[in-house]
């Protein structure tokens, strides 16, 4: 396939998925709130399940404009203020190029040569090695670089890593990351508050009462239709969340892929990134940050069961895409050095008359060279 083709077709598929995304976030709300209606409605369960059903569709409706209005100003806000809320929690802070010349002036570079404005840089404190990008347009991108990273990687390496992270912004796929971790966030926070709400709530058999209210206020529910509808309504809760992860966890892995083959074609060093892969291999764990930053990250290590979920392929896997496409090579092992010379002091004293050479010692010294 044409690569340039490919390379747009992903960025288009990119902007088709984030309009998905962002419908799907409002379908999962709406299933939430159907769900809590339900539920509040089984509370007074004094009717069949069809029917705690319709008023629950009935109570949806009344509620769709203001949890509408809701998925609109949470994501308004993650617009605005997503990148202060990953600095708050990451402890990233931006720096200038009279404070990091080194990584600024590697960054800058790389945005002339691909002619594209410069996100702003900043740095993370920590052992760990690893990068990030984040934002949703031109005027609020950013690169965060861990200040180990900094320290271990050359700077063809580093060039490397900054190039993986611009093709990120370029590609589109920070943007779309970004929202799947918003959709995530907003359903897992209703789920949450539904949770709560219904932590507050004894049932015991087909009866439900608030654990706020005497015992006297309590009357019997219709048991059969209430049951159902809460194991519904907890079934639906449980789908949503779900539905969330699967959002976020089933983006297409062959973003890390494009990305090291931009960072390649940007600095035309694939040697640079395989070694800069293999530094960062196990080493890329943050930590104290939360899930949704390791996923924008220039590796997000999982392993076992986990690795099912992967944001990231394997390192291993990435390194072999550029010795198979790129042309990289996997760095060779330092040969081992040769033992010191012991000198003529430390040789091993010869007899009288024997000849030491290729064939050993002991060998007497003829006419014509040595003979046993």
């Amino acid at each position: 396939m044409n690569p340039v083709f490919g390379l747009y077709t992903h960025i288009r598929a990119n902007r088709i998925r984030s309009v998905f995304m962002l419908a799907a976030l409002v379908g999962l709300v709406y299933l939430l709130v159907f769900a809590a209606a339900l539920l509040g409605e089984a509370m007074g369960g004094d009717a069949g399940l069809d029917e705690l059903v319709r008023r629950a569709g009935r109570d949806l409706l009344a509620a769709a404009p203001l949890a509408t209005l809701g998925v609109a100003l949470w994501v308004l806000l993650a617009y605005k203020f997503h990148q202060k809320l990953i600095d708050a929690v990451t402890g990233a802070r931006g720096v200038t190029r009279t404070e990091e010349p080194r990584l600024y002036a590697m960054l800058e570079n790389l945005c002339i040569s691909r002619g594209m404005p410069m996100p702003r840089l900043e740095i993370l404190p920590g052992e760990a090695l690893n990068a990030y990008a984040t934002g949703l347009n031109a005027g609020q991108y950013a690169i965060t670089v861990t200040t180990a990273l900094r320290d271990a990687l050359t700077d063809a390496e580093m060039e490397a890593v900054l190039g993986h992270e611009l093709t990120h912004i370029r590609n589109e796929d920070v943007r779309m990351m970004v929202v799947a971790v918003v959709i995530a966030g907003v359903i897992s926070f209703f789920a949450e508050l539904i949770f709560r709400v219904l932590s507050n709530i004894r049932w015991s058999g087909g009866s439900a009462r608030s654990s706020s209210s005497g015992d006297g206020d309590s009357r019997e529910k219709g048991s059969g239709g209430a049951f159902a509808a809460v194991l519904i309504g907890l079934a639906l809760i449980a789908l949503a969340w779900l539905l969330s992860q699967l959002i976020r966890f089933g983006l297409s892995r062959s973003r890390e892929f494009l990305a090291d083959a931009g960072a390649v074609e940007l600095t035309k060093n694939p040697d640079a990134m395989i070694s800069a892969l293999l530094k960062i291999s196990g080493r890329g764990e943050i930590e104290g940050v939360p899930s949704g930053v390791m996923e924008l990250c220039v590796d997000n290590p999982r392993s076992g069961f986990a690795d099912l979920f992967a944001t990231h392929p394997p390192i291993e896997a990435r390194i072999d895409a550029l010795v198979r496409y790129a042309g990289g090579r996997l760095p060779t092992p330092a040969a081992p050095s040769a033992p010191p010379d012991p000198g003529p002091a430390a040789q091993t004293p010869q007899a009288p008359g024997t000849f030491a050479g290729p064939w050993g010692t002991g060998m007497k010294a003829g006419p014509w060279g040595p003979r046993g």
